[in-house]
């Protein structure tokens, strides 16, 4: 049996009570690498978090044919200007063009940021909580034009659709709600929702003809933003926006098309704010995305250096030790055993950082939790974590091990 004390032990074992001795000689920097590793896991995991969060939300889908669709606005300035006149020769324009799919007028854009809002009940009464929901006002054509689909129910047809003054506040009796927004109202219930009769401004009721399987409504942030209904009206304002949907590839070409066809067609208005879906999308989630980008480059520097400071600790403790190191290699230790060693030593100091850093991940989370609204972490995140570093930590002592494996036991003989 092999002495524990004779210098074979080295090549034949892991040498846990040696490795110990070692960290206690060193260990301001081992609890330094430890709590820097911590750190790291800390503020990583909770970042790959909230990337994965955000990230989540920014692809959600709205529903809509976003690659092919975009809207423009038009806002009447001349004493003779009649909105809805023009509205209506603005459509018939619209739709004829070549490309178009279809085109409606609409009060708000999903993702756009802006919109209207109201709250349906299914009991009237104003003792009664509503549900928040997001509002959508089209004619028969804006299901087509948004290409969103019907699941239950019917479209609204042209004698359903109500002209909506400025001042009114009285609404129509039809109403096509999203799957999200049924179930809302009516749990468990969903396509069964259809036919039924909920309230708005407490004690309107409408009654629910259709059923769409998705829109989102204009607010990304929003917690409920599937919540959505539509109702059939078209708006007598100055101020009136066109949804566009176009045949597959032709979205640009379109969008200058109807630029110049409008702006030809009536002299009396300007025409502004014409954007895609897509672009829409970008502005929505560009705070996202700014912070998923501070996200990565932070927990790209600490990775690197906290790989930097485990490579500057086992390097330390190779220096030091190059005598130690050639004894051991001249009496027989093998190169192996000696990269076994540091990896090991590396090991128990990550092994010490990740704990302590699995704490501090739950204690930052629950602060985050509780400032932000977010979600609590998935418990799956911290063990991957752990894993993340501890493979950091092996990979970085991996070239300084490598170095003292290569040092030669000649070097035991000479005088330092």
């Amino acid at each position: 049996m092999t002495d524990s004390k004779s210098p074979s032990f080295f090549a034949e074992n892991w040498e846990i009570g040696p490795i110990f001795r070692a960290l206690l000689r060193n260990k301001v920097g081992a609890m330094l690498i430890a709590l820097q590793i911590a750190f790291t896991m800390t503020i990583v995991v909770n970042a790959i978090y909230i990337i994965v969060e955000r990230s989540d939300k920014m692809q959600r889908p709205s529903g809509i044919d976003e690659a092919n669709s975009f809207y423009i606005s038009s806002v009447g300035f001349s004493h003779d200007f009649n909105s809805l006149v023009t509205t209506q020769e603005d459509l018939n324009l619209i739709r004829s063009l070549d490309g178009v799919i279809d085109a409606v007028q609409i009060n708000a854009v999903p993702l756009s940021g802006s919109g209207w809002s109201m709250s349906l009940q299914t009991q009237p009464g104003t003792e009664f909580d509503g549900t928040g929901t997001a509002v959508y006002m089209i004619d028969e054509h804006g299901l087509n034009s948004l290409d969103v689909a019907l699941v239950a129910g019917e479209n609204f047809s042209p004698t359903d659709i109500q002209t909506r003054q400025s001042s009114q506040t009285h609404w129509p009796d039809k109403v096509i709600i999203t799957l999200a927004m049924a179930n809302r109202l009516f749990p468990d219930e969903g396509l069964a929702a259809l036919g039924k009769t909920v309230y708005i401004n407490d004690i309107e009721p409408m009654i629910i003809t259709g059923i769409v399987d998705q829109l989102q409504a204009p607010w990304v942030g929003w917690d409920d933003v599937e919540n959505v209904m539509l109702t059939p009206e078209i708006r007598e304002a100055k101020s009136s926006r066109y949804f566009v949907r176009t045949k597959p590839g032709q979205r640009d070409r379109v969008m200058n098309e109807v630029e110049s066809q409008l702006a030809k067609s009536n002299s009396g208005r300007i025409l502004r704010d014409m954007r895609s879906v897509e672009e829409t999308r970008l502005r929505a989630y560009r705070d996202n995305s700014a912070m998923i980008s501070i996200l990565v480059t932070v927990m790209t520097i600490l990775v690197i250096v906290t790989g930097l400071g485990i490579v500057g600790l086992a390097s330390f403790s190779v220096n030091q030790r190059k005598k130690q190191i050639g004894t051991r290699r001249a009496l027989g230790a093998s190169q192996l055993s000696i990269v076994r060693y540091f990896m090991l030593e590396n090991f128990l100091i990550s092994s010490a950082g990740v704990v302590i850093g699995a704490a501090l991940t739950i204690v930052l989370n629950i602060v985050l939790v509780d400032a932000f609204s977010l979600d609590p972490i998935a418990w799956y995140y911290i063990p991957l974590g752990m894993v993340a570093l501890w493979l950091v930590g092996q990979l970085a002592v991996f070239g300084p091990a490598r170095k003292a494996a290569n040092i030669a036991p000649a070097l035991a003989t000479r005088s330092v």
